[in-house]
């Protein structure tokens, strides 16, 4: 089996704890229950990852993909997540990694 990268982004929840129930949720209904979608459906469980001051949340989680980053490139290990600021007071959170597919 292989992987696949997934990054989901999702505003309007105020913790990423909801934001994760809800995006995991509506990921398996759209791509349903079966196991081995590639996507955030995979996960069970995600950590938030810190953004070194002065770096884009996306940007730095964009490039922990890209390089390969050893963290968020277990297809069996959590969903990661960093908090965005999307604008008019809204939070936002960047769910991403590598999930079975």
């Amino acid at each position: 089996m292989g992987a696949e990268e997934y990054e989901n982004r999702v505003v309007g929840f105020g913790t990423a704890r909801e934001a994760f129930d809800y995006i995991t949720k509506e990921t398996r209904y759209l791509e349903g229950h079966g196991g081995y979608t590639g996507t955030i459906a995979e996960k069970g469980s995600f950590e938030m990852i810190k953004v070194p001051d002065g770096e884009d949340p996306i940007t730095y989680a964009t490039y922990l993909l890209d390089s390969g980053d050893r963290r968020v490139n277990d297809k069996w290990g959590p969903a990661y997540c960093v908090e965005f600021d999307a604008g008019k007071g809204k939070k936002g959170f960047f769910f991403f990694g590598v999930a079975s597919s």
